[in-house]
């Protein structure tokens, strides 16, 4: 094929970001669009001057790649229908709400023979990628302690936005399933997976169904410890955050940015993994902390590049639905614990 055809369903806040990136790519174009709200399809539709499409079976028809912008609760249901017509699928995150319906997904894409990737854009960050490549290549020595937070700012008025907002049926969770999902997936990816966790969770400050603060101690699988914190209640909310440390060194990332790298192989004149260079800048926002509408941008492009090459080329995406499992484990296993007066949970428990 020249072009791989995109079609986006669910024309909510995130939409906007795929339609761009699919547009910004040479092998890609978008071909429709579709909402549940027909007023939505037309608006957006005449917006992006492509094919409003009258039904879910009437988008998947027309394209190669539907991309799943719904609500979390959704994003299977969805993904299966247009895996079962012979789509490939790429979903925003979390991959689903729960294990089940997740690997749902993931067993018919495998099935079908068609290619399953879900969102995590920071995974393609130049800095992030740096930080894996240190741990992989030992420059941090051992890998003792990891932690991330999120710790953002939502109003009231983001959740009565949506009646799916903030629910159990459709969210699925609160300021760890939605919000902070990007950073329970760079910590455990950093960190090599996670063992087990205990954890506590609260609604402090929203009237919802779902947590709006979070935290929790997590054994990795590596046999370092750290922690994780999230929260849509910290305002006015500040950059998300990652720090791996090891006994050789440590590395702070901010904001998918390096804030502070430090290891003996620099003070030994050896050699680092630690990046250099100009990354790609967009004229796009760098942290969604207080904007829920805000987007990283240069990341979302890479990954949609990425899926769309492997495509063409009838090989795996860089980060496959089957990736996106373990850090929904990670969140269901916070929530599992914190049910029970702060149980330590292990992984293998899901």
């Amino acid at each position: 094929m020249s072009k791989v055809r995109y079609g986006v369903v669910g024309l909510g806040a995130i939409h906007g970001i795929h339609c761009w990136a699919v547009r910004e790519i040479e092998n890609a174009e978008l071909a429709a669009v579709y909402d549940i709200v027909p007023e939505k399809t037309v608006e957006t539709a005449e917006k992006q001057a492509v094919y409003g499409a009258e039904s879910l079976d009437d988008l998947i028809s027309r394209v190669d790649v539907v991309t799943v912008c719904t609500p979390s609760g959704l994003h299977s249901k969805v993904a299966i229908e247009a895996i079962k017509q012979g789509r490939h699928v790429l979903c925003e995150k979390p991959i689903d709400i729960s294990m089940s319906a997740a690997q749902a997904m993931v067993d018919a894409a495998d099935q079908a023979g068609v290619l399953a990737g879900v969102i995590s854009q920071h995974r393609f960050a130049r800095d992030i990628r740096a930080a894996k490549a240190a741990v992989e290549s030992g420059e941090l020595g051992r890998i003792v302690f990891g932690e991330a937070a999120t710790k953002w700012w939502r109003t009231q008025e983001y959740y009565d936005s949506g009646d799916w907002r903030g629910t159990w049926e459709l969210d699925g969770g609160g300021c760890l399933m939605n919000q902070g999902v990007h950073y329970v997936d760079m910590l455990q990816w950093l960190m090599g997976g996670v063992e087990a966790v205990t954890a506590q969770v609260r609604t402090l400050t929203h009237e919802i169904e779902v947590e709006d603060c979070a935290a929790a101690v997590i054994e990795f699988k590596n046999g370092a410890i750290g922690t994780l914190r999230g929260s849509t209640s910290c305002y006015p909310g500040v950059a998300e955050s990652v720090e791996i440390h090891g006994d050789k060194g440590g590395i702070q990332i901010e904001g998918d940015k390096v804030r502070t790298w430090l290891s003996t192989a620099v003070e030994d004149g050896g050699q680092t993994a630690k990046p250099d260079g100009e990354e790609p800048k967009l004229d796009l926002s760098e942290s969604a902390a207080s904007d829920p509408s805000a987007a990283w941008g240069t990341q979302h492009l890479m990954q949609v590049q990425d899926f769309t090459d492997a495509v063409q080329q009838g090989r795996a995406p860089q980060l496959s639905a089957r990736d996106a499992l373990e850090p929904l484990k990670v969140i269901l296993a916070i929530y599992k614990s914190a049910a029970d007066d702060g149980r330590r949970v292990e992984l293998s428990e899901l």
